[in-house]
């Protein structure tokens, strides 16, 4: 009786973790946000685009913080503190149309608070849970950030069409306050000295295999060849996708003459979210470096071809697979982070290593406006994110788990 409870337990954590991204997942609805800030409020484009590049950026460095907490105090509580911020955030933004103070409330208080939750649902999840099942525990909670767009972003702009911008940013605030938070109260890390049950075809899996794993702290992961190997692809795969995601509407326009953004953004959304599932899955059976190097093929091959675009088909079947390369990279570096360094000090480690997310979120984005404004096409973009994701599959090939070593002395 006892083991059966602890399993509906575990599911219990793990669904949450994946209710809670649903709910934060309110930053997918700041292109519908940013084009009433202009068209209603007079902002120019570039104060509609402040608070957002301002929240991506909090978003990321928060991990390093509140993966730390997390470890320290329990997820439980900076979950709550993640929507609570996250909730606060819109609610001050409702008050005021200053592109200023909506930077300091939308940008840095909810980005903030985005960070705080996000880091402390999936290290829970993946305590509850055998090491064999790593990447489908991470796949479930993160694809809640994938889908969110799905429902966020039509919803939002049916409350601005009825409310005007300011309550709708009050309604999102309160739904976080009262959802998210009421959510949260299910987050918590398993009994001290509890022991995932091993899966019964555990024998004929490519998985880990229930054997002591040394702990590594972000001390230790820095001094591990491995971890900057990891920071590297994750840096260069994840500019790639976001390349893609934030130029989609205008490069369907541009190549394609289709105007159909809205339909290949929700189509993204839903590929992003099956990539992140899928490749966990996936990654539980063939091992996760494998899973990696395909998904870097696929994401190479995807951007080799970008070009030759040229029509709705053709631009579709990009998006799809951008959106499965993309996603999968969110459940396999937190998965490879836990199989490589423990599941103990998870979130701080997790928060050093998606420094590389915050910096990818540069590097793709601007590249591709510094080249479209100079040549007209994305055409060079896609050939550079081609090398990029050529130079990953090369790493992708040298990296071993230093679990495997005889250098996890060096772990905390």
């Amino acid at each position: 009786m006892e083991n059966k409870s602890l399993a509906k337990q575990a599911w219990t954590v793990l669904l949450a973790g994946l209710g809670v991204n649903l709910t934060i997942g309110v930053l997918y609805s700041w292109s519908v946000i940013k084009k009433s800030l202009v068209a209603d409020l007079n902002w120019s484009n570039s104060e509609a685009s402040l608070p957002y590049t301002v929240a991506i950026l909090v978003w990321a460095l928060t991990l390093l913080v509140a993966g730390k907490l997390q470890d320290k105090y329990g997820p439980k509580k900076i979950v709550i503190l993640g929507t609570i911020f996250t909730a606060l955030g819109l609610i001050l933004s409702s008050f005021t149309t200053n592109p200023a103070i909506i930077v300091l409330s939308y940008g840095i208080i909810t980005g903030g608070g985005i960070g705080f939750a996000y880091a402390s649902v999936t290290p829970p999840a993946l305590k509850w849970f055998h090491p064999a099942k790593k990447g489908m525990v991470t796949g479930i909670v993160v694809s809640g950030m994938g889908l969110a767009s799905l429902y966020i972003a039509p919803i939002t702009t049916a409350l601005i069409s009825s409310f005007g911008i300011s309550r709708t940013f009050l309604i999102l605030g309160i739904f976080i306050l009262i959802v998210g938070t009421g959510i949260a109260q299910l987050i918590k890390n398993p009994p001290e000295g509890y022991v995932p049950e091993e899966p019964k075809n555990m024998k004929n899996s490519n998985a880990p295999k229930s054997k002591p794993v040394a702990d590594f702290d972000w001390r230790g992961i820095i001094k591990t060849k491995e971890f900057y190997f990891l920071w590297i692809m994750f840096a260069l795969s994840s500019s790639a996708g976001l390349m893609i995601i934030g130029n989609l509407a205008a490069i369907s326009l541009e190549q394609a003459s289709w105007d159909k953004g809205f339909f290949l953004v929700g189509l993204l959304a839903i590929f992003n979210a099956l990539g992140r599932i899928g490749a966990g899955l996936l990654s539980d059976k063939i091992g996760r470096i494998r899973t990696l190097t395909l998904v870097l093929a696929i994401q190479g091959i995807n951007m080799l071809l970008f070009a030759s675009y040229v029509n709705p088909i053709g631009i579709t079947i990009g998006t799809m697979l951008a959106g499965i390369g993309y996603g999968s990279l969110l459940s396999l570096f937190p998965s490879l982070t836990a199989d490589f360094y423990g599941v103990k000090n998870f979130g701080g480690n997790y928060g050093v290593l998606y420094t590389a997310w915050g910096i990818s979120g540069t590097i793709g984005p601007i590249m591709a406006a510094v080249i479209v404004d100079s040549t007209g096409s994305y055409n060079l973009a896609y050939l550079i994110s081609a090398g990029l994701l050529i130079f990953a599959i090369g790493i992708s090939l040298i990296t071993k788990n230093p679990q495997d070593s005889k250098r996890i002395n060096q772990a905390a």
